[in-house]
This record gives structure tokens, C-alpha cells and sequence, in this order.
């Protein structure tokens, strides 16, 4: 009989491929050329763990994403 723990599934070469992959929401905000400062924001919120101590991060987001979208008008 097998020991315990020798009949676990181990995750596909592909499964685990997938995991590293980009997240789509990374993946959309480089497409936008918005993510340095999305980066920055990721940055200070995790540093002051408070989105109103980020309030020029979330500005300077903010105002990327609005010169993108008018562009594409």
C-alpha cells in the first residue's frame, strides 16, 4: 500500500504556466500606457495601507487613464 502523500495531484506544467501568466488587469493597464503610475499607486497603497494618503498617486492615475480615454474619442 502507498504511503500517505504519494498519490497527491501535482499541477500540470500548464496549470502552473497559467499561474505565472500576466493578470488581465496588469495587462490592460500597460496597454493604456498608464503604468508607471498605476504602479505608484500599487506602491503607496501598500506602504500607507490608506488610498487617502495617496491622493496625488490616485490624481496622477487618474488623470493618465482621462488623457487615454479622451484620446481614443
Amino acid at each position: 500500500m502507498a504511503r500517505p502523500g504519494h498519490a497527491r495531484n501535482r499541477p500540470s506544467l500548464k496549470e502552473e504556466e497559467a499561474e505565472e501568466a500576466e493578470d488581465p488587469v496588469d495587462a490592460m493597464i500597460s496597454r493604456t500606457g498608464c503604468a508607471a503610475q498605476h504602479r505608484e499607486l500599487q506602491e503607496c497603497m501598500a506602504e500607507r495601507q490608506d488610498w487617502r494618503h495617496c491622493q496625488p498617486q490616485v490624481r496622477a492615475f487618474g488623470e493618465c487613464m482621462a488623457r487615454r480615454q479622451r484620446a481614443e474619442e
